[in-house]
């Protein structure tokens, strides 16, 4: 039998049960899940084989690197209604001159692929990557719609906050907010950790739904059966050790599902110094879209780089902010409840995006976290 390792406080043995439950009935199962309240952890469980490792979590990758951003914001170094163009005057070429931050970190820029498509190297080498990417005229009107930047969101970050800091966004993560908070998870794995980390295990290829048709054009052509869906496993993925090594901002982030908690716990300023005042994070988790996404053609909502809940994701309340990925990993935090989530299946799940199951265990959280404050 799959035994649950780990730790829970009585008020939240409801987690340990369910997720007890799934790994009795299935031995194949196995998951990660850290829920922190305040700065207490509460729930810390490991099931299932290479639980107990770091692993790669593909775009929850955003969410980290947008603790970056928010650093920058909160420090006035950016400015989310300024232009694009005012940090990146290249940019500006191809009617992209009036793009401000808030749009194109917020999926509403049209950039989610070049014409002449997105190349593993563009993520690899984000410079070249974000020369393109300034030449290209966007698919759509920008503030028109909003789709998916998978890739390119990851690309976009970086060169913005290589503009303005002349460094790279993985040292600012790693010297600014990974290291002074002991947070177990890496945008670049160091050669110290290498041994620590284990693929995520390929899903079941049998458990895919059929897709059915696809007549959308943005889907058909950089959807999950296109481009830019395909690309996370095609040479963008953390499975790819140049990836891991280079922790490429949009989906090569490698760590634990405590190590996630941690730093949304950071987020909620109850870790170590403020990454950034609350307002910023406010502003930033603020729902900015939601709709069927152009790319995807799917039900999402974005605020600035991370994902929103919504009626078919509810994986926190209206306030809640983080990112999923497409191994099914997700990770979040919840101001309401002053709670912080991370949980990473070891096999992947199908179709892409948060596994369900981290939605229920989430929820069961959130119940717990509510009577465990009682009434106000």
């Amino acid at each position: 039998m799959n035994s649950v390792q780990g730790r829970v406080h009585p008020d939240f043995a409801s987690v340990s049960e369910r997720l007890s439950e799934w790994s009795s009935a299935d031995p194949d199962y196995g998951a990660q899940v850290c829920v922190l309240v305040g700065d207490e952890v509460v729930v810390d469980l490991t099931c299932g084989p290479g639980a107990d490792a770091i692993t790669g979590v593909y775009s929850v990758t955003k969410g980290v690197a947008g603790t970056v951003i928010a650093l920058l914001l909160g420090e006035r170094e950016l400015q989310l209604d300024r232009p694009v163009a005012h940090y990146w005057p290249e940019f500006a070429a191809a009617g992209k001159a009036e793009i401000t931050v808030r749009e194109l970190l917020s999926h509403q820029a049209g950039l989610p692929a070049t014409d002449d498509g997105i190349r593993p190297e563009d993520a690899l080498d984000s410079r070249a990557g974000a020369e393109r990417l300034a030449r290209q005229r966007p698919l759509w009107r920008p503030g028109s719609g909003f789709g998916y930047h998978g890739i390119t969101i990851g690309i976009l970050m970086e060169e913005l906050v290589r503009r303005i800091t002349g460094q790279e966004l993985q040292a600012i993560y790693d010297d600014r907010i990974r290291s002074p908070r002991d947070i177990d998870f890496y945008l670049g794995l160091p050669d110290s950790q290498a041994a620590r980390y284990v693929d995520p295990r390929p899903a079941f290829v049998g458990d895919a739904p059929d897709p059915g048709p696809r007549d959308n054009l943005f889907a058909a052509s950089f959807g999950p059966v296109g481009q830019a869906g395909d690309a996370l496993l095609n040479g963008f993925g953390p499975h790819t050790p140049a990836v891991r090594r280079r922790g490429t901002a949009a989906a090569g982030g490698v760590g634990s599902a405590r190590g996630l908690a941690r730093l949304y716990a950071a987020t909620l300023g109850y870790i170590g110094d403020p990454i950034a005042p609350p307002d910023t994070f406010a502003d930033m988790g603020q729902m900015h879209v939601r709709g069927r996404d152009l790319v995807l053609d799917i039900p999402l909502s974005f605020g600035v780089v991370f994902m929103k809940p919504h009626a078919d994701m509810p994986f926190g309340s209206f306030r809640a902010y983080g990112h999923d990925g497409a191994g099914g990993a997700i990770a979040f935090a919840d101001p309401a409840h002053g709670l912080s989530f991370g949980y990473i299946p070891t096999r992947m799940t199908i179709p892409g995006g948060v596994d369900a199951r981290a939605i229920e265990l989430s929820s069961l959280a959130r119940v717990a976290a509510g009577r465990a404050r009682g009434p106000r």
